[in-house]
């Protein structure tokens, strides 16, 4: 908390000096600056609200055009506003102060533009013509349009690391490994021939977390498997009673997944509405389509302990931000949390 309000605090400063530095220009740039009257200087009052037109400019394309119309692909209205805001930087000035000094450099036209006594016309489109006042807003278009997209690529690699680092260490839920190796010492206890069959379908699935979990993308396949024997070895702690339904639809040949994507919600499932002691009840239904995935997993809510750094609100949340990183505008979640049950509904689009 206290290292994100330091990071915070200082960009503001950066930002502050910057904004103060780029203030300072046309006083340093100004040929009058010696004098005690620098603010009764018309060109310097022209130049001066240019600038600061200009810095108003980049935070509201930093802040505003890019990411509320650029990155959401509103392209047309982006470019719109960014020529309108050229208009305005390059036309106001001079509205508001007067275009007596228009610059005497600028050379005469065989054909001129219209008579210079028609400052509501012909000032705009003389300094929209003026290669100085282009550069200098293109300049700090693309200043702020690369820091801008600079940030978007940091947040996204943070995003990542922190939705990785999350997904590693949810790869292997210790209370499940505990209760499958308690769950296998009662089968060889019992002599049980279940037993053997356990430790297979175990094995697989270290196997599977251990050798395919790190890749971006797997065979759907063997992603239902893990799934499969996920919800075996979590029957052994079940009785007959327990209303219990897992059904998996459709073919899963030729489609990929990202790995230990939907566990996680079937995780959350047997977390909290297994209890032999209550109403239990855990549903699970997976229809895999010819492009799209639907899974839709419900369970009643029973008395459990569990600890603290468990709770499922950060599962559920990492995987949400896993979907959003992995799956952009190619699923959609719904969960519907009440007193008694939690249900979530997810549909995904698949390679």
């Amino acid at each position: 908390m206290i290292t994100a309000m330091t990071k915070k605090t200082q960009t503001n400063l950066l930002h502050l000096l910057g904004a103060l530095l780029f203030l300072s220009i046309p006083i340093l740039a100004s040929p009058d600056r010696t004098s005690g009257h620098l603010l009764h200087v018309m060109p310097f009052r022209r130049h001066f609200i240019s600038y600061i037109l200009l810095l108003l400019f980049f935070y509201a394309n930093y802040l505003y055009f890019i990411p509320k119309l650029y990155f959401k692909q509103q392209r047309l209205f982006f470019f719109l506003a960014i020529i309108a805001c050229y208009i305005i930087i390059a036309s106001l000035p001079g509205i508001l102060l007067g275009h007596e000094d228009m610059p005497r450099h600028m050379p005469m036209q065989a054909h001129p533009l219209p008579d210079m006594q028609n400052p509501g016309i012909t000032f705009p489109v003389m300094m929209f013509l003026r290669g100085g006042s282009i550069f200098q807003f293109l300049l700090v278009f693309f200043l702020s349009f690369l820091m801008r997209v600079y940030q978007r690529l940091n947040t996204i690699q943070s995003e990542k690391l922190k939705t990785e680092v999350s997904y590693l260490k949810a790869q292997i839920n210790p209370h499940f490994l505990f209760n499958t190796l308690n769950s296998l010492y009662a089968l060889t206890l019992e002599r049980s021939d279940a037993a053997p069959e356990a430790v297979l379908k175990l094995s697989s699935m270290m196997r599977y977390v251990v050798t395919e979990s790190s890749r971006d993308i797997v065979p759907l396949e063997n992603e239902i498997s893990y799934i499969k024997n996920y919800v075996s070895l979590q029957q052994l702690r079940m009785d007959d009673s327990t209303p219990f339904s897992f059904i998996i639809t459709g073919n899963t040949a030729g489609k990929s997944i990202s790995p230990m994507l939907l566990i996680p919600f079937i995780e959350n499932a047997f977390k909290h509405g297994l209890n032999p002691e209550e109403d239990s009840f855990i549903s699970v239904s997976i229809d895999i389509g010819q492009s799209e995935l639907e899974m839709t997993v419900k369970n009643n809510k029973v008395t459990v302990s569990i600890p603290i750094e468990e709770k499922s609100e950060q599962g559920i949340d990492n995987t949400r931000q896993r979907l959003e990183y992995l799956y952009p505008q190619k699923h959609k979640l719904a969960i519907f949390d009440t007193d008694g049950s939690f249900e979530v509904k997810l549909t995904l689009s698949l390679s």
